[in-house]
């Protein structure tokens, strides 16, 4: 059973709840890091997540085995976005501080702008051309040499890695809208989460074995909230608002996640507001508002 589109005032409040849950989830991550090692953290997240992602669909009736015909969309989202861009991005947040994470994950649109001109054939027009100069801009200046120490090892591969996981996402994205959809993605986000969680699994005991966790109610409180509400209540809630919403209203609003992470990260973690970090994520969200004046904009849409 399809879900029912909302009214707009109730899309955008949800839409809202989704920057919110997708922003303040980076602060988290990197607390939990504090116990957990990295592959156990996604790992634990992801089963979280998974289990909260099933039981909504069969809540809402919505659980069905997915078609022959969506198994590649399935390996796509599943591998490329909720594998190899939370796996990236949870690494990278070992060495990098979270708002810094959230404004490098979030140059995604930027790469996908480049991405549907070489491989889909979408052009350059003034307005994609000139967002990705502004954004581009934004990482030059959180890479300006005399703010970024290029000496220090950690902070070289952890911005390499938070990088990397932009690109994973972009490429998920030009496949997704490739697409030809059997499924409704609506009905394929449970199983796609159980895809990433069996890889999460055996990544984690291949990698960093089986952990001695010491458990405690604020690691339970971060694991929980970074499973449902970081991974579980915005994948599902994204179905909805897109059934619900102009992909434009969807896009521009998904850039208020940076924006939370940032603020969130420093409120939570103390992190400072420099302002190399404040230019910088001024710079790229600009430049990606600007690249969404043209149907670009569908790419937070599957």
């Amino acid at each position: 059973m399809e879900p029912h589109p909302l009214r707009r005032r109730e899309a955008i409040a949800l839409l809202a709840a989704i920057a919110i849950a997708w922003g303040t989830s980076w602060p988290v991550i990197k607390a939990i890091l504090q116990d957990l090692p990295p592959m156990w953290a996604m790992t634990i997240r992801s089963i979280i997540g998974t289990a909260v992602l099933f039981a909504i669909s069969a809540f809402r009736r919505n659980l069905v085995l997915p078609q022959r015909g969506d198994v590649p969309v399935i390996l796509n989202i599943g591998l490329l976005h909720m594998v190899a861009f939370t796996g990236l991005v949870t690494i990278g947040l070992q060495f990098v501080p979270a708002g810094r994470s959230v404004v490098l994950g979030y140059t995604t649109p930027l790469w996908v702008t480049i991405g549907a001109r070489l491989f889909l054939g979408e052009a350059l027009t003034l307005s994609r051309i000139i967002g990705l100069v502004v954004g581009l801009s934004g990482l030059l200046v959180l890479f300006d040499p005399s703010t970024f120490d290029w000496s220090s090892h950690d902070a070289v591969v952890g911005n390499a890695f938070v990088l990397l996981a932009a690109l994973c996402w972009a490429v998920s994205i030009l496949h997704v809208r490739a697409h030809k959809w059997v499924s409704t993605p609506f009905e394929l986000v449970p199983w796609q989460a159980l895809l990433a969680t069996c890889v999460f699994v055996l990544l984690a005991l291949i990698f960093e074995s089986a952990p001695r966790i010491e458990w405690n109610a604020q690691l339970i409180a971060l694991l929980l909230y970074g499973g449902a509400v970081g991974i579980a209540l915005p994948y599902w809630a994204m179905q909805t608002v897109n059934r619900s919403l102009p992909a434009i209203t969807t896009a521009l609003g998904l850039l208020a996640v940076p924006i939370v992470g940032v603020i969130s990260s420093s409120i939570a973690l103390g992190e400072p507001l420099t302002l190399t970090l404040l230019a910088a994520t001024a710079l790229i969200i600009s430049g990606v508002a600007i690249g969404l004046g043209d149907p670009i904009a569908r790419f937070y849409r599957p």
